[in-house]
Protein backbone atom coordinates (compact mmCIF):
# COMPACT_ATOMS: atom_id res chain seq x y z
CA UNK A 1 0.00 0.00 0.00
CA UNK A 2 1.50 3.27 -0.82
CA UNK A 3 0.42 6.51 1.69
CA UNK A 4 0.30 9.59 0.36
CA UNK A 5 0.13 12.57 3.24
CA UNK A 6 -1.45 15.80 2.24
CA UNK A 7 1.31 18.63 2.49
CA UNK A 8 3.57 20.90 0.39
CA UNK A 9 6.79 20.08 -1.48
CA UNK A 10 9.07 22.92 -2.22
CA UNK A 11 11.54 22.92 -5.08
CA UNK A 12 12.44 26.58 -5.39
CA UNK A 13 8.73 27.90 -4.85
CA UNK A 14 6.14 25.88 -2.92
CA UNK A 15 3.42 23.67 -4.77
CA UNK A 16 -0.31 22.99 -3.02
CA UNK A 17 -1.14 19.41 -3.03
CA UNK A 18 -4.47 19.74 -1.82
CA UNK A 19 -6.29 16.85 -3.64
CA UNK A 20 -4.38 13.85 -3.34
CA UNK A 21 -3.74 12.82 0.77
CA UNK A 22 -3.89 8.89 0.70
CA UNK A 23 -3.34 6.14 -2.64
CA UNK A 24 -4.72 3.02 -0.84
CA UNK A 25 -4.10 0.32 -3.44
CA UNK A 26 -7.01 -1.91 -1.89
CA UNK A 27 -9.62 0.95 -2.19
CA UNK A 28 -7.95 2.47 -5.42
CA UNK A 29 -8.72 1.47 -8.19
CA UNK A 30 -5.27 3.06 -10.21
CA UNK A 31 -2.16 0.42 -10.79
CA UNK A 32 1.12 0.84 -8.97
CA UNK A 33 2.62 2.36 -12.02
CA UNK A 34 -0.48 4.72 -12.70
CA UNK A 35 -0.43 6.46 -8.43
CA UNK A 36 3.04 6.90 -8.69
CA UNK A 37 3.21 8.68 -11.98
CA UNK A 38 0.63 11.58 -11.00
CA UNK A 39 2.13 11.64 -7.68
CA UNK A 40 5.39 12.46 -9.93
CA UNK A 41 3.63 15.13 -11.93
CA UNK A 42 1.73 16.59 -9.03
CA UNK A 43 5.14 17.48 -7.60
CA UNK A 44 6.99 18.64 -10.40
CA UNK A 45 3.82 20.74 -11.76
CA UNK A 46 1.59 23.43 -10.38
CA UNK A 47 -2.20 22.29 -9.87
CA UNK A 48 -3.38 25.50 -12.02
CA UNK A 49 -1.07 24.20 -14.84
CA UNK A 50 -2.83 20.45 -14.74
CA UNK A 51 -6.07 19.47 -16.68
CA UNK A 52 -9.18 19.82 -14.70
CA UNK A 53 -9.73 16.11 -15.48
CA UNK A 54 -6.52 15.19 -14.04
CA UNK A 55 -6.62 17.48 -10.96
CA UNK A 56 -9.91 16.19 -9.68
CA UNK A 57 -9.53 12.37 -9.21
CA UNK A 58 -11.35 10.61 -6.71
CA UNK A 59 -8.72 8.98 -4.89
CA UNK A 60 -10.40 6.05 -2.69
CA UNK A 61 -9.22 5.68 1.01
CA UNK A 62 -8.34 7.75 3.78
CA UNK A 63 -7.58 11.62 3.30
CA UNK A 64 -6.63 14.42 5.89
CA UNK A 65 -8.73 17.36 4.77
CA UNK A 66 -8.70 21.20 6.34
CA UNK A 67 -10.51 24.05 6.91
CA UNK A 68 -10.37 27.25 8.42
CA UNK A 69 -13.64 28.57 10.90
CA UNK A 70 -14.20 30.93 13.46
CA UNK A 71 -10.59 31.92 13.21
CA UNK A 72 -8.99 28.64 13.33
CA UNK A 73 -7.72 25.84 10.46
CA UNK A 74 -9.64 22.41 11.86
CA UNK A 75 -8.92 19.43 10.21
CA UNK A 76 -11.19 15.95 9.66
CA UNK A 77 -10.00 12.54 7.82
CA UNK A 78 -12.38 11.68 5.53
CA UNK A 79 -13.09 8.00 4.36
CA UNK A 80 -13.95 7.51 0.27
CA UNK A 81 -15.02 3.92 0.02
CA UNK A 82 -14.36 2.68 -4.05
CA UNK A 83 -18.25 2.26 -4.28
CA UNK A 84 -18.44 5.96 -4.36
CA UNK A 85 -18.44 7.38 -8.30
CA UNK A 86 -18.97 10.79 -7.51
CA UNK A 87 -21.72 10.73 -9.66
CA UNK A 88 -24.48 9.28 -7.29
CA UNK A 89 -25.52 11.10 -4.16
CA UNK A 90 -23.61 9.57 -1.10
CA UNK A 91 -24.46 9.28 2.53
CA UNK A 92 -22.32 10.72 5.19
CA UNK A 93 -21.81 9.33 8.70
CA UNK A 94 -19.65 11.61 10.60
CA UNK A 95 -18.15 9.96 13.86
CA UNK A 96 -16.39 11.76 16.90
CA UNK A 97 -13.68 10.76 18.67
CA UNK A 98 -13.69 10.24 22.91
CA UNK A 99 -12.15 13.35 25.05
CA UNK A 100 -8.27 12.75 24.86
CA UNK A 101 -8.92 10.81 21.23
CA UNK A 102 -8.08 11.76 17.44
CA UNK A 103 -9.56 10.98 14.09
CA UNK A 104 -7.20 7.96 13.42
CA UNK A 105 -8.08 6.82 17.29
CA UNK A 106 -11.87 6.55 16.32
CA UNK A 107 -10.92 4.63 13.26
CA UNK A 108 -8.94 2.12 15.91
CA UNK A 109 -12.19 2.21 18.30
CA UNK A 110 -14.42 0.79 15.74
CA UNK A 111 -11.82 -1.73 14.28
CA UNK A 112 -12.28 0.23 11.07
CA UNK A 113 -15.67 -0.84 11.12
CA UNK A 114 -17.51 1.95 10.05
CA UNK A 115 -14.90 2.04 6.97
CA UNK A 116 -15.63 -1.43 6.04
CA UNK A 117 -19.29 -0.78 5.70
CA UNK A 118 -18.65 2.40 4.02
CA UNK A 119 -17.34 0.34 1.29
CA UNK A 120 -20.40 -2.26 1.45
CA UNK A 121 -23.23 0.12 1.60
CA UNK A 122 -21.69 3.33 -0.64
CA UNK A 123 -21.28 5.57 2.17
CA UNK A 124 -18.43 8.14 3.05
CA UNK A 125 -17.36 8.54 6.90
CA UNK A 126 -15.80 11.73 8.08
CA UNK A 127 -13.93 11.71 11.33
CA UNK A 128 -13.40 15.26 12.63
CA UNK A 129 -10.70 16.49 14.79
CA UNK A 130 -11.21 18.64 18.11
CA UNK A 131 -9.37 20.99 19.43
CA UNK A 132 -6.49 19.39 21.50
CA UNK A 133 -8.41 16.18 21.38
CA UNK A 134 -11.43 17.72 23.12
CA UNK A 135 -15.19 18.92 21.81
CA UNK A 136 -17.43 22.03 23.52
CA UNK A 137 -20.36 19.55 24.40
CA UNK A 138 -22.06 22.08 26.61
CA UNK A 139 -20.84 21.01 30.14
CA UNK A 140 -18.76 23.80 30.48
CA UNK A 141 -15.84 22.10 31.92
CA UNK A 142 -13.15 24.98 31.98
CA UNK A 143 -10.16 22.39 32.08
CA UNK A 144 -10.47 21.91 28.19
CA UNK A 145 -9.83 24.79 25.83
CA UNK A 146 -12.94 23.39 23.92
CA UNK A 147 -15.10 24.46 26.66
CA UNK A 148 -13.20 27.68 28.33
CA UNK A 149 -13.33 29.55 25.09
CA UNK A 150 -16.48 28.19 23.79
CA UNK A 151 -14.94 27.43 20.35
CA UNK A 152 -17.80 26.89 18.00
CA UNK A 153 -17.77 23.38 17.21
CA UNK A 154 -21.23 23.23 16.01
CA UNK A 155 -20.16 25.41 13.67
CA UNK A 156 -17.32 23.57 12.79
CA UNK A 157 -19.33 20.52 12.11
CA UNK A 158 -22.23 22.59 9.70
CA UNK A 159 -18.89 24.35 8.09
CA UNK A 160 -17.64 20.90 7.21
CA UNK A 161 -21.15 19.69 5.84
CA UNK A 162 -21.04 22.60 3.84
CA UNK A 163 -17.74 22.05 2.01
CA UNK A 164 -18.47 18.12 1.77
CA UNK A 165 -21.42 19.27 -0.16
CA UNK A 166 -19.77 21.68 -2.49
CA UNK A 167 -16.75 18.70 -3.65
CA UNK A 168 -18.42 15.61 -3.27
CA UNK A 169 -21.83 14.24 -4.25
CA UNK A 170 -23.39 14.55 -1.09
CA UNK A 171 -27.09 13.17 -0.03
CA UNK A 172 -28.10 16.27 1.98
CA UNK A 173 -30.78 14.72 3.33
CA UNK A 174 -28.52 11.30 4.64
CA UNK A 175 -26.04 12.63 7.18
CA UNK A 176 -25.78 11.12 10.17
CA UNK A 177 -23.52 11.80 13.72
CA UNK A 178 -22.54 9.14 15.91
CA UNK A 179 -19.92 9.75 18.86
CA UNK A 180 -18.30 7.93 21.83
CA UNK A 181 -18.06 9.35 25.26
CA UNK A 182 -17.15 13.27 24.31
CA UNK A 183 -17.77 12.78 21.03
CA UNK A 184 -21.34 10.81 22.23
CA UNK A 185 -21.72 14.12 24.12
CA UNK A 186 -21.37 16.31 21.36
CA UNK A 187 -23.40 14.44 19.22
CA UNK A 188 -26.17 15.58 21.72
CA UNK A 189 -25.83 19.06 21.41
CA UNK A 190 -25.47 18.67 17.64
CA UNK A 191 -28.54 16.72 17.20
CA UNK A 192 -29.53 19.84 19.60
CA UNK A 193 -28.53 22.57 16.92
CA UNK A 194 -27.41 21.46 13.47
CA UNK A 195 -31.56 19.26 13.28
CA UNK A 196 -31.62 21.48 9.64
CA UNK A 197 -28.58 19.55 8.45
CA UNK A 198 -28.65 16.25 10.41
CA UNK A 199 -31.04 13.33 10.04
CA UNK A 200 -30.25 11.02 12.90
CA UNK A 201 -27.70 10.48 16.03
CA UNK A 202 -26.49 8.12 17.85
CA UNK A 203 -24.59 8.87 20.98
CA UNK A 204 -22.56 5.86 22.54
CA UNK A 205 -21.46 5.04 26.44
CA UNK A 206 -22.62 9.29 26.78
CA UNK A 207 -25.44 10.97 28.81
CA UNK A 208 -26.80 14.18 27.54
CA UNK A 209 -24.94 17.18 29.28
CA UNK A 210 -27.23 18.60 31.88
CA UNK A 211 -26.18 22.09 30.67
CA UNK A 212 -27.02 21.40 27.44
CA UNK A 213 -31.60 20.57 28.20
CA UNK A 214 -32.42 24.51 28.81
CA UNK A 215 -30.87 24.97 25.20
CA UNK A 216 -31.64 22.37 23.80
CA UNK A 217 -34.60 22.66 20.77
CA UNK A 218 -33.98 20.63 17.45
CA UNK A 219 -36.00 22.67 14.61
CA UNK A 220 -38.12 18.89 13.93
CA UNK A 221 -38.66 15.17 15.26
CA UNK A 222 -34.97 13.84 14.87
CA UNK A 223 -34.64 10.18 15.44
CA UNK A 224 -32.06 8.53 18.46
CA UNK A 225 -30.56 5.71 19.77
CA UNK A 226 -28.29 5.87 22.31
CA UNK A 227 -26.24 3.01 23.18
CA UNK A 228 -24.90 3.06 26.85
CA UNK A 229 -23.37 0.72 29.51
CA UNK A 230 -24.79 0.22 32.75
CA UNK A 231 -21.17 -0.44 34.24
CA UNK A 232 -19.28 2.89 32.54
CA UNK A 233 -17.12 4.00 35.34
CA UNK A 234 -16.86 7.04 33.78
CA UNK A 235 -19.36 7.84 32.22
CA UNK A 236 -22.24 7.26 35.47
CA UNK A 237 -25.30 5.24 33.76
CA UNK A 238 -27.40 7.19 36.73
CA UNK A 239 -26.39 10.55 35.71
CA UNK A 240 -24.19 12.96 37.76
CA UNK A 241 -20.78 14.00 37.70
CA UNK A 242 -18.83 12.46 34.77
CA UNK A 243 -15.30 11.12 36.77
CA UNK A 244 -11.96 10.62 35.75
CA UNK A 245 -9.46 9.47 38.29
CA UNK A 246 -10.31 12.28 41.20
CA UNK A 247 -11.72 14.78 38.22
CA UNK A 248 -14.91 15.50 38.40
CA UNK A 249 -15.80 17.04 34.21
CA UNK A 250 -19.13 18.45 34.49
CA UNK A 251 -22.88 16.72 35.24
CA UNK A 252 -24.96 14.70 32.70
CA UNK A 253 -28.30 13.32 32.33
CA UNK A 254 -28.77 9.80 33.94
CA UNK A 255 -29.31 7.45 30.55
CA UNK A 256 -33.24 7.47 31.10
CA UNK A 257 -33.60 11.06 31.87
CA UNK A 258 -31.80 11.34 28.19
CA UNK A 259 -33.93 8.77 26.13
CA UNK A 260 -36.94 10.35 28.19
CA UNK A 261 -35.33 13.90 26.80
CA UNK A 262 -35.43 12.88 23.22
CA UNK A 263 -38.66 10.82 23.64
CA UNK A 264 -40.60 13.51 24.61
CA UNK A 265 -39.57 15.86 21.88
CA UNK A 266 -40.22 13.52 19.38
CA UNK A 267 -44.40 13.04 20.67
CA UNK A 268 -43.52 8.90 21.11
CA UNK A 269 -46.02 7.30 23.27
CA UNK A 270 -44.87 6.11 26.80
CA UNK A 271 -43.88 3.73 28.30
CA UNK A 272 -41.06 2.47 26.28
CA UNK A 273 -41.22 -1.21 25.28
CA UNK A 274 -38.68 -3.79 25.48
CA UNK A 275 -37.76 -5.57 21.66
CA UNK A 276 -35.97 -8.06 22.90
CA UNK A 277 -32.41 -9.60 24.97
CA UNK A 278 -29.49 -10.63 23.41
CA UNK A 279 -26.91 -12.94 25.43
CA UNK A 280 -25.25 -15.08 23.01
CA UNK A 281 -21.79 -15.33 24.52
CA UNK A 282 -21.63 -15.95 27.67
CA UNK A 283 -18.28 -15.86 28.10
CA UNK A 284 -18.01 -12.28 27.50
CA UNK A 285 -19.73 -11.44 30.52
CA UNK A 286 -22.10 -8.55 29.08
CA UNK A 287 -26.03 -8.76 27.96
CA UNK A 288 -27.98 -6.50 25.92
CA UNK A 289 -31.75 -4.93 26.39
CA UNK A 290 -32.64 -3.56 23.00
CA UNK A 291 -36.13 -1.07 24.53
CA UNK A 292 -37.62 1.34 22.14
CA UNK A 293 -40.46 3.78 22.29
CA UNK A 294 -43.64 3.59 19.55
CA UNK A 295 -45.73 5.82 18.09
CA UNK A 296 -43.17 9.01 17.54
CA UNK A 297 -44.25 11.85 15.46
CA UNK A 298 -42.99 11.87 11.75
CA UNK A 299 -42.17 8.16 11.81
CA UNK A 300 -38.88 9.03 13.88
CA UNK A 301 -37.68 6.47 16.26
CA UNK A 302 -36.25 6.58 19.57
CA UNK A 303 -34.26 3.04 20.75
CA UNK A 304 -31.83 2.55 23.71
CA UNK A 305 -29.34 -0.02 23.96
CA UNK A 306 -28.14 -0.63 27.24
CA UNK A 307 -24.90 -3.10 27.75
CA UNK A 308 -25.31 -4.69 31.15
CA UNK A 309 -21.49 -5.09 32.34
CA UNK A 310 -20.43 -3.48 29.81
CA UNK A 311 -17.60 -0.51 30.60
CA UNK A 312 -16.70 2.84 28.63
CA UNK A 313 -16.26 0.70 25.58
CA UNK A 314 -17.50 0.56 21.66
CA UNK A 315 -19.45 -2.57 21.78
CA UNK A 316 -17.25 -4.74 19.29
CA UNK A 317 -14.80 -2.49 19.63
CA UNK A 318 -10.94 -2.50 20.43
CA UNK A 319 -10.43 -2.57 24.19
CA UNK A 320 -8.33 0.02 24.90
CA UNK A 321 -7.17 0.14 28.12
CA UNK A 322 -7.68 -3.44 30.61
CA UNK A 323 -11.07 -3.97 32.27
CA UNK A 324 -10.05 -3.00 35.98
CA UNK A 325 -9.80 0.45 34.09
CA UNK A 326 -12.81 1.15 31.80
CA UNK A 327 -14.70 -2.36 31.97
CA UNK A 328 -15.45 -4.66 29.24
CA UNK A 329 -16.36 -4.59 25.46
CA UNK A 330 -19.53 -6.55 24.91
CA UNK A 331 -19.24 -8.67 22.04
CA UNK A 332 -22.93 -9.14 22.09
CA UNK A 333 -23.52 -6.47 19.19
CA UNK A 334 -21.19 -4.38 16.76
CA UNK A 335 -22.09 -0.90 17.29
CA UNK A 336 -20.88 -0.12 13.93
CA UNK A 337 -23.29 -2.22 12.26
CA UNK A 338 -26.18 -1.89 14.78
CA UNK A 339 -25.76 2.30 14.20
CA UNK A 340 -25.71 1.95 10.23
CA UNK A 341 -28.73 0.01 10.33
CA UNK A 342 -30.23 2.68 12.06
CA UNK A 343 -29.15 5.62 9.92
CA UNK A 344 -29.86 4.24 7.07
CA UNK A 345 -33.59 3.54 7.83
CA UNK A 346 -33.94 7.47 8.20
CA UNK A 347 -33.71 11.00 6.36
CA UNK A 348 -34.52 14.49 6.41
CA UNK A 349 -38.01 15.13 5.28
Amino acid sequence: MLSMKRGQATFGRKWNIDYIDYIDYKESSLSPFLAFTIAFFILIFPQNSFPQALSKPIPHGLHKKFLQHDGLKRSYSLYIPSSYDGKRPAPVLIALHGGLGSTIGMITLTKGGLNILARQEGFLVVYPEGIDRHWNDGRGVNRYRTQRENIDDVGFIAALIDQLTKEFAIDSKRIYVTGASNGGLMTYRLGCELSEKIAAIAPVIAGMPENLVSQCSPSRPIPVMIINSKDDPLVPWDGGYIHFGQQTLGKILSTQESIEYWARHNGCLFPMVTERELNKDAKDGTKVIIQEYNGCDDATEVILYTIEGGGHTWPGGWQYFPEKIIGKTSREIDANEVIWKFFKRHALP
